[in-house]
């Protein structure tokens, strides 16, 4: 009899198994656990030794994740400047006073990475997913950082040069081989050159070596360089020139990398990338005036953008005139600045140095409070991006194998939707 079977028997007319098979039964123990939403479960590893093994295994993280949607907590901004990423030799130096990784923390969390020092040994921001972080110095030294370990990996030098590029970590979280990452390093090559090809290097955990290949575009395309792109389940979303959105699935065999228009795209716009709470892209713009919000969908076969909202700055702070005035904002410039994480109806805007919440349902700004040097930074000419956790179940970078024992084989047909 199956899991899902007995403790169905259990918990009905008849009762199949007593209080002390139920448990001991890590199967079973498993299906009742499932049960419980995030914020009770991830108490219970304190139970027993038993539970967090179980609670702590990558069949049930993986298992758990397809029945609840993760909670993710924001650590805070990092603010990234690809003057110096991307530097020449010839070109502009970071002053000694500026830091090379400026995090605006908003947690308690955030302060204790600020505090603790590791931002100065890690380079530049390059990416971030599910917490981990990828930091570097162009072209020798990447980093990779879980905040939930406090430790650090230095990646093998990549095997091919790319002068310009974009590049993208992926982490993967397998039931049977437990957590993974990849991070691809794509070469950016300025047109007139009009090639079809797209170099590409990637290095995987589980091979810990770089791997090169070339994908193929039916059209000329050039990436945009040192430009956050966006990964979904997989799939990378990076920015190209000519108001594009190049779109590349690790996953697939097909050496491919296909490319969709954006809806509207001008010359110095924000522009940003997000995920919705159905996993579809979102991309959002702005100007002087208004945002706009996009969402990428099928129809049939075909990529269509779908508009989800369009706000206009100055009826939104009429709408919000207590924190208008407070804050000056009518005399000074607004911008869209980021998306939540798997979110829809909030999204992150700015004004002068100010950080805010915008409601789309309620129409309501809230303001963000965070700790960091905002009067150095020049915002204009700087991408501010949030850092984002995932509260629990989160996958460390170096996971305890003792923690692995007794792995129990959770049944992926109990995990329906929440």
């Amino acid at each position: 009899m199956s899991c899902s079977a007995r403790l169905k028997t259990n918990l009905g007319m008849t009762s199949a198994l007593s209080t002390h098979e139920v448990l001991n039964s890590n199967d079973t123990m498993c299906e009742i656990l499932i049960l419980l939403p995030p914020e009770t479960i991830y108490k219970l590893i304190l139970v027993s030794k038993r539970w967090l093994e179980i609670i702590a295994s990558p069949c049930f993280r993986h298992t758990y994740l397809a029945k609840w949607k993760p909670n993710f907590e924001l650590i805070g901004f990092f603010v990234c400047s690809s003057m110096y990423l991307g530097r020449r030799i010839n070109g502009t130096r970071r002053p000694r006073a500026e830091p090379s990784l400026p995090l605006l923390s908003t947690s308690s969390i955030g302060d204790e990475i600020e505090s603790s020092g590791i931002l100065k040994k890690l380079g530049y921001y390059i990416d971030s997913a599910d917490g981990l972080l990828l930091c570097g110095r162009h072209p020798k030294a990447y980093y990779l950082w879980d905040p939930s370990t406090q430790k650090q990996q230095q990646l093998p030098r990549p095997r091919v040069h790319f002068e310009e590029l974009c590049m993208s970590l992926i982490s993967e979280d397998s039931p049977d081989q437990g957590f993974s990452y990849k991070v691809v390093r794509a070469e950016c090559v300025a047109f007139p050159v009009n090639s079809t090809k797209v170099k590409v290097e990637t290095f995987s955990s589980k091979t810990s070596t770089w791997s090169y290949s070339e994908l193929i575009c039916l059209e000329p395309l050039s990436l945009s360089p040192w430009t956050p792109g966006r990964v979904i389940k997989g799939v990378v979303y990076w920015h190209a020139r000519g108001g594009k959105i190049a779109i590349y699935d690790s996953n697939s065999e097909e050496k491919r990398i296909d490319v969709i228009k954006l809806p509207k795209t001008y010359d110095y716009d924000e522009q940003v990338l997000g995920e919705t709470d159905d996993g579809s892209l979102q991309y959002g713009w702005s100007n002087k005036s208004v945002m706009e919000v996009w969402k990428l969908g099928k129809v049939g076969n075909v990529l269509e953008w779908n508009l989800l909202f369009k706000v206009n700055f100055k009826a939104m702070w009429k709408m919000n005139q207590a924190v208008a005035t407070r804050f000056s904002t009518w005399t000074k410039e607004t911008q869209l600045l980021a998306l939540f994480n798997q979110k829809s109806d909030l999204v992150y805007i700015r004004c002068d140095t100010q950080i805010f919440i915008y409601h789309t349902e309620t129409k309501r700004v809230e303001v963000v409070q965070y700790q960091g040097r905002k009067s150095t930074l020049v915002w204009d000419f700087n991408k501010v991006v949030p850092y984002f956790r995932r509260t629990w179940p989160c996958s460390p970078l170096f996971e305890n194998n003792a923690m692995m024992i007794d792995t129990p084989q959770c049944n992926a047909s109990s995990a329906g939707s929440n």
